[in-house]
């Protein structure tokens, strides 16, 4: 069984995850830690609870998301994979960096990629890649269907969906990969967001303002 830990970092208020199984290895996922004491409250939850990370996800590799990666990678020697996609935004992170003043240690690149529908296993738990493109090229889902969760990234918020207007992204491919690939899910589903509180597949298919009319 999975235990969700849920973190929120940096100036943009990202949500990051921590997977943790019975045996208590872990899948880290989007680690945002920017501010020296965020790091440091990171890794002492990961010590304090025996935690032994095994994995490095990232959902998309918007730079509020892969903040923390350069230190988990030299830290824990765990491999990181992302949607291949996703590479041009994930090369231009330090460029995007400049542009907010921000400065970072730059991620190392990836292990492996990512393929849809492809299933990542901790122990006898199992999560499924779900391909959800429109907010940047190669944005993905992580989806237990066993425990009936959904790790979204920036794709689906509560009330609201993520942003087209950067480079790489794409309002209709963003829709249409929400209609095909999350809609499509049980309304008991939770979503735990890239941003903001968690949600449920029904609130949003109901309330969600960006989804109205939408047929699955």
């Amino acid at each position: 069984m999975f235990h969700i830990h849920k973190f929120t970092f940096n100036p943009f208020q990202e949500n990051t995850y921590v997977l943790v199984n019975d045996q208590k290895h872990a899948i880290i996922i989007d680690p945002g830690m920017y501010e020296i004491p965020e790091f440091d409250h990171f890794f002492k939850f990961l010590t304090d609870h025996e935690i032994k990370p095994v994995l490095l996800l990232n959902t998309h590799t918007h730079l509020d998301h892969l903040f923390g990666n350069a230190a988990v990678m030299m830290k824990y020697k765990v491999p990181l994979a992302f949607h291949h996609l996703d590479r041009p935004v994930f090369d231009a992170a330090k460029s995007a960096g400049a542009l907010y003043n921000m400065e970072f240690v730059t991620s190392p690149p990836p292990t492996g990629y990512l393929q849809s529908d492809e299933e990542i296993n901790l122990g006898t738990d199992t999560l499924r890649v779900l391909f959800t493109p429109g907010h940047s090229p190669g944005s993905v889902c992580f989806y237990c269907e066993a425990q009936q969760f959904v790790i979204g990234g920036d794709v689906l918020f509560q009330g609201s969906i993520g942003r087209t207007d950067l480079p790489g992204g794409n309002h209709e491919d963003l829709i249409e990969s929400i209609r095909l690939q999350l809609l499509s899910l049980k309304d008991d589903v939770i979503v735990y967001a890239g941003h903001g509180p968690e949600t449920t597949i029904g609130q949003e298919r109901v309330s969600n303002p960006y989804l109205k009319g939408i047929m699955v």
